[in-house]
């Protein structure tokens, strides 16, 4: 054991005492810290230049109204009521007659018209748009553009289009204005955790507004933590050892260590660093919220939880890179296996949204336990709003335990043997030689 602990405070200080550790750590903050900002600027740097629009209205009812709804908007709705500054582009809208020759030759020139930003969009009311019911008595409405993701302007065609239907089918009903206004009345849903008892006191929590920076925000920072802490601390190790294996420091020290001392003082070096950069920014992260006066975002609860996960998952993915490092001769070797070292970090990152979006759900909880992935997945269920069952986190956290007694055993059994072969290529069939020899 102080053997190990020796050359874990060999690595230890070989790394924090770098420049390239100093710099990452005020780096990585800064560039995601520069990405939240970057979105925060660009939503003060909108686009003002006018858009155009052509609008076939085949109801033949429609287009005194839009015009007059288009001149109220520019009008009244993108100049900021203080400044006068312009906040959002003017609409120009100009309508043609639905071709019922070759329609589809309309459509192609409109689209033409589209792509070459003569246009913004092309938008067909169908004939049934008012009195229809249903796509086949031509009641639908079609917004044609190239900008099908998050499009700022088709929400407020549907919804001007679609109040005035509401309104003529009032008065086709013979109501008058304060009925009108009563039935298109229009009112939010607003979203709500939910009523708990306080732990310390006993008395009833009323129900709150949800915070949508705690339900997204938290688990993806916790998640984006864990994977830079894998990515810190275990990843490195492959090309570590491969230098070491390579430059004979190896052989110097195995003449005074074991193997599986060797491999074990390089890992906890790895986590050693891994936990020393977490330390420091979940120490700036809570010292910023409470400065802020968002310390409800602190999942205090949650903490504990990841520090063991991450030393555990390091610890995993550390010693299989290290035995792998062990098999490698040079670069090449180590470029081909590394891809195959990070997936558990990597593959949790595309599950990501699927389980923010549902923590509780069968898809989630099912992932969770797989011990390969739940050190991340577990931490963001449980850092989301939705209330984890505690047998889940205990069950994962056993499996974890086990897989990663499993990975270090093997990976021990690989690196004995490998640290001292030279000239032999990594391959699958070679690495459960090594790890099956007795």
């Amino acid at each position: 054991m102080h053997k190990i602990l020796t050359l874990f405070k060999r690595e230890y200080k070989a790394a924090v005492r770098t420049k390239s550790f100093i710099i990452s750590l005020l780096l990585v903050p800064i560039m995601m810290g520069g990405g939240f900002a970057a979105v925060l600027i660009m939503e003060n740097k909108v686009d003002t230049e006018d858009k155009h629009f052509t609008v076939i209205d085949r109801t033949g009812e429609l287009q005194e109204y839009l015009r007059q709804s288009v001149d109220n908007r520019n009008s009244n709705d993108i100049t900021h009521t203080r400044s006068g500054e312009q906040t959002d582009p003017a609409f120009v809208v100009d309508f043609v007659n639905y071709d019922e020759i070759d329609f589809e030759a309309q459509q192609l020139a409109l689209s033409n018209r589209v792509k070459s930003a003569e246009l913004y969009a092309y938008i067909e009311i169908g004939p049934g748009f008012i009195h229809g019911n249903g796509e086949e008595s031509g009641a639908y409405l079609r917004y044609y553009s190239e900008h099908s993701f998050n499009d700022p302007f088709r929400g407020w065609f549907s919804n001007t289009l679609n109040k005035k239907a509401q309104l003529v089918r009032a008065a086709e009903l013979n109501l008058d204005d304060e009925q009108t206004r009563h039935l298109t009345k229009w009112i939010g849903i607003e979203g709500m955790g939910l009523a708990s008892v306080d732990k310390k006191t006993g008395e009833q929590q009323e129900a709150e507004k949800t915070n949508e920076a705690q339900s997204f925000l938290v688990p993806y920072v916790m998640m984006i933590l864990m994977f830079m802490l894998v990515m810190m601390g275990a990843i490195p190790q492959l090309t570590a050892v491969m230098e070491e294996k390579n430059e004979k420091i190896a052989e110097v020290l195995l003449g005074s260590i074991t193997p599986f001392q060797f491999m074990m003082g390089k890992v906890l070096g790895g986590i050693g660093v891994s936990l020393t950069t977490a330390a420091i920014y979940v120490a700036a992260a809570i010292f910023t919220l409470n400065y802020t006066g968002m310390q409800d975002l602190v999942p205090y609860d949650v903490l504990p939880w990841f520090f063991i996960f991450a030393v555990l998952f390091i610890l995993m993915v550390g010693s299989g890179m290290a035995a792998l490092g062990a098999t490698c001769n040079d670069n090449k070797d180590a470029q081909s296996l590394t891809f195959p070292g990070i997936l558990p970090a990597i593959i949790p990152m595309f599950l990501m949204m699927p389980i923010i979006q549902d923590p509780g759900g069968a898809f989630a909880t099912t992932m969770s336990l797989i011990p390969i992935f739940t050190p991340t997945l577990m931490v963001v269920r449980m850092a989301s709003t939705v209330t984890i069952p505690m047998w889940q986190p205990i069950v994962g956290l056993i499996g974890v335990i086990l897989y990663t007694w499993f990975t270090v055993w093997m990976g021990a059994r690989v690196f004995r043997t490998a640290i001292l072969i030279q000239g032999q290529k990594p391959t699958l069939g070679t690495l459960l030689k090594y790890a099956l020899k007795p």
